[in-house]
Formats: structure tokens, C-alpha cells, sequence
């Protein structure tokens, strides 16, 4: 698991992203910017790593079009998904991590540092401190359901779809992507289907 992105200064990062919402888009995103916009102390430089995680700066600093969506109407949603995308190995262990307890966040950022228990801490304070000013969709045009089996592996995905009615009005069309451990038995891969029939098509199967 790579290794998680962490602020000594987990404070500043809500008056970070709403100086980003109010400032012009700069050429690149330093040190001295950031002493520009009012983030003078060098402990503040630990923010720009947060950025680059989230995709907000590629790996040089510059603002990408992440940056950019985040200025608009929608930040938090434009947020949360790069919140998901940068935390990527997280959220294949908690879909839900943004509602997860300190304890829980702790055990899965403590398998991805040699850091002791304040580098952890900072870590998920830093995360938190990130979703705090997120809005997190629950359903996507692709929703992965994950299985309690195991470790997710990559499958061939199985897209059911629900039947059609005709109503006269636009339909809506959702792929369910499906990832099963290799080492899932028959029962449990039963249950997901199984769910999947009850959830998906209203059959209530045992």
C-alpha cells in the first residue's frame, strides 16, 4: 500500500481551500505563494504535498484542471472526488471512509508507514480535515460493490441492468461493477448475487 500524504498543519487546510476559491489560478504552487496568499510559516510547506495528492498540482506544482473545477458552484462535490481518487486504497478498504472512526482510520494508515503513533495521527487528522469540506455522492454512474471475502482483486466486471419500463420518460442506465476475491466460496459469492437480485430487482431470494 503507498504510502499517505499528512500536514503537520492540518488547521490550514480548510483556509487553504477557500483561499484557492478566492484567488486567481496561479502558474505554479510553491512555498512563496503560499507566503503570498497568507500562509507564512514553514510548517506551511507541508500543505503543498496535500495538494499534489489530491490531484489538485501535478507533480510540479502546477494547478491542473482539478484546481480549476474547484472554483465553481460544485468545490465540495469536484473535492470529495479527488478526495477518492487520491485516497484511492483507502476507500477500496472503507467505500464510507469519509464517515469512519479515528480507530478505524488509524489500523489501515498504520500499515502504510514506518511512522510512530503522531505520524498516524496526522494522517488522519489530515484526511479528516480534508473531508470535512468534501461532499462525498453516494451512487455514481459506477458503483463498485465491495464484498467482505477478502482483499479486492480485479475481475471481469458483471453489469446487470434492471428492466426496462416503458413510461414514456428518459430512462436511467447504472453499471455495477462486481470485485470477488479469488479465495471467496460458493456461499459467499452466492450472497452478493443473491443481494444483488433483492437490492437490484426487488426478488427476495434467501
Amino acid at each position: 500500500m503507498a504510502d499517505f500524504v499528512y500536514t503537520t498543519v492540518t488547521g490550514k487546510i480548510k483556509p487553504l481551500l477557500a483561499k484557492i476559491r478566492e484567488v486567481g489560478v496561479p502558474p505554479k504552487i510553491t512555498q512563496q505563494w503560499l507566503k503570498t496568499v497568507g500562509f507564512t510559516s514553514s510548517n506551511d510547506a507541508s500543505l503543498l504535498g496535500v495538494l499534489k495528492f489530491i490531484g489538485l498540482t501535478d507533480n510540479s506544482g502546477i494547478p491542473t484542471s482539478v484546481w480549476t473545477n474547484y472554483r465553481g458552484a460544485k468545490h465540495k462535490r469536484v473535492l470529495g472526488e479527488a478526495i477518492r481518487k487520491g485516497y484511492a486504497e483507502l476507500f477500496a478498504v472503507y467505500p464510507d471512509a469519509n464517515k469512519r472512526s479515528q480507530t478505524e482510520l488509524d489500523h489501515v494508515f498504520s500499515t502504510s508507514s514506518t511512522g510512530g503513533k503522531q505520524v498516524i495521527a496526522k494522517t488522519v487528522g489530515t484526511f479528516k480535515a480534508l473531508a470535512d469540506e468534501a461532499e462525498f455522492s453516494e451512487v455514481s454512474e459506477h458503483t463498485d460493490l465491495e464484498t467482505s471475502s477478502g482483499p479486492l482483486h480485479s475481475a471481469p466486471a458483471t453489469r446487470p441492468n434492471a428492466p426496462a419500463q416503458h413510461t414514456g420518460l428518459p430512462g436511467l442506465h447504472i453499471d455495477v461493477q462486481i470485485h470477488i476475491a479469488p479465495e471467496a466460496s460458493p456461499d459467499q459469492i452466492d450472497q452478493i448475487f443473491a443481494s444483488m437480485a433483492k437490492h437490484l430487482y426487488g426478488a427476495d431470494r434467501q
